[in-house]
């Protein structure tokens, strides 16, 4: 925790904002608490919201349903990822996940089993460079058929093995950080997903 008396830096003057469909890009002068002037860069940018996805099955052991792969400019490549997608404004971030799980899985509203929050006040996704916080959620998906192409690329099972499996497969570190929360506290957010 900051004490209350820590110093703060004050913005000196914003010499670039501009503004596209998916962010704004901002480039500030700021004062640091010693006296020195520092040129800053920043995002603002809506907020994600990633879903873990897990279906149960009588037949079989839960499974960890992901998405066709995706192309992403940024590491110029086709990646695996969970479910996600940005908040609207004015959306919940419960409302997000329900949206994401129907666009990118098919699953239906009513198919959603248990909803359950990893971080409900968010996690800062870059705190140096970026507002937006990544909102984590799990799933569970009631049991039935498994989910089919276009829909579902891939799974996994809901345990050790799947987790390794899918550690070493997922480059976004959004993705990893909700199968890492979602696995350190597994026993603490379901009884059935011991």
């Amino acid at each position: 925790m900051l004490p209350d008396a820590y110093p703060s830096w004050q913005v000196q003057d914003r010499f670039l904002e501009l503004h596209s469909r998916w962010m704004t890009l901002i480039g500030e002068h700021w004062q640091d608490a010693q006296g020195q002037r520092l040129e800053y860069w920043r995002i603002e940018k809506a907020d994600s919201v990633i879903v873990l996805p897990i279906q149960k099955d009588t037949l079989v052991q839960p499974q960890i349903l992901l998405p066709p792969a995706s192309y992403r400019p940024g590491v110029g490549r086709v990646t695996l990822d969970f479910p996600g997608g940005r908040r609207l404004e004015g959306q919940r971030p419960e409302e997000a996940a329900i949206s994401i799980l129907k666009r990118e899985l098919g699953v239906e509203v009513t198919s959603i089993t248990q909803l359950i929050a990893l971080n409900p006040e968010g996690w800062a996704i870059n705190s140096s460079f970026s507002n937006q916080k990544l909102y984590g959620f799990v799933a569970h998906i009631e049991a039935g058929p498994p989910l089919s192409p276009p829909f579902t690329a891939a799974t996994y099972p809901a345990d050790s093995a799947g987790v390794h499996q899918l550690l070493c497969e997922l480059t976004c570190l959004q993705c990893r950080s909700v199968l890492l929360e979602w696995y350190a506290h597994q026993s603490d957010l379901s009884p059935q997903d011991n």
